[in-house]
């Protein structure tokens, strides 16, 4: 009797298993594209990392030697501390203010407005993730013009011709000049993305806590806030690896200057590969950046995975 109790739990597991080993024939084609497009020009890169290469001829394989230069190389550790420093214009602030922005939509805008000025407010703010970065750049290039931009021109209009500035001129100024145009651009993304993880919020949370009296900001940090973690490790795992490979707007606004106020990794293996022709220099730049956002991205994903068990 045991045995016949046991057999359909066991023909339901062997069913489920048969189930999931047919799924993973699909992820065969993406493995195929993947090794073909990504895997491949990978590995072409840590073998060039391993040369002395300037683009022409065969390269020659010196070993670790570009690696060794790195380590030497303070520009490089540079590089990585811009790239660390715009995952807070990328990430931490995007993600703060749009929480807040979210919430202000969510919970006022669209109840006393209507969906229609909700979905305004959300497609306005969006806007700059779906302009091409280059014209982004070019924008603010106009508006930071030390004598004939916007900022300046406005300050001045408003008499406060002191507070004018070469904005990414000045080796002070143009890393956080870049900073806020990233800070724009992300903002729209974090308020779709946390709008959308509000609407699956069970109403009855903030009904009863209402009841309790909690203020709104209590409610928004004790219920929202909680509720929106698997939103947010996304928002924080998306946006901090794209700040640590960011390099349209430097390359656009600011060439990496003045000097190398505002250099990050990825501009810096351009540099390398296009400037200098220092192409197996520049690879090992592009290899040590890949490694970093793989481990980096590995342990935002089980840190994510924990939460959520």
């Amino acid at each position: 009797m045991a045995k016949n109790r046991n057999a359909p739990a066991s023909r339901k597991l062997q069913t489920r298993e048969s189930s999931r080993a047919t799924y993973y024939w699909y992820l065969v084609p993406g493995l195929f594209a993947f090794a073909a497009v990504i895997g491949a020009s990978y590995v072409r890169n840590v073998y060039l990392s391993l040369t002395k290469w300037n683009g022409l001829g065969k390269p020659k394989f010196i070993g670790f030697t570009n690696y060794q230069e790195l380590i030497h190389d303070p520009t490089f550790w540079e590089s990585f501390i811009h790239a660390f420093e715009f995952i807070g214009a990328m990430a931490l602030i995007p993600t703060a203010l749009g929480l807040l922005f979210g919430a202000v939509i969510f919970d006022y805008i669209s109840p006393k407005f209507g969906n229609a000025s909700s979905s305004f407010m959300r497609v306005g703010l969006f806007v700059p993730q779906i302009i091409p970065i280059t014209v982004s750049g070019i924008l603010w290039v106009w508006l930071l013009e030390p004598n004939s931009g916007v900022i300046n021109n406005f300050l001045e209009s408003v008499g406060l011709p002191n507070l004018t500035q070469n904005w990414l001129g000045d080796s002070r100024l143009a890393l956080l000049s870049v900073s806020i145009m990233l800070i724009w651009i992300q903002i729209g993304y974090t308020v779709v993305i946390f709008v959308s993880g509000m609407a699956r919020i069970d109403p009855a949370l903030h009904e009863a806590a209402q009841l309790d009296g909690a203020t709104w900001l209590q409610r928004f940090r004790i219920i929202t806030v909680n509720q929106l973690r698997p939103e947010i490790s996304v928002v924080l795992l998306t946006t901090t690896v794209a700040a640590l490979k960011v390099f349209a707007p430097v390359y656009v606004m600011t060439q990496g200057g003045p000097g190398d106020a505002t250099v990050v990794p990825s501009f810096f293996s351009y540099f390398h590969f296009f400037t200098t022709q220092k192409v197996g220099y520049g690879a090992a730049i592009a290899t040590v950046l890949s490694v970093i956002l793989s481990v980096l991205a590995i342990v935002l994903l089980r840190m994510q995975n924990r939460e959520e068990a």
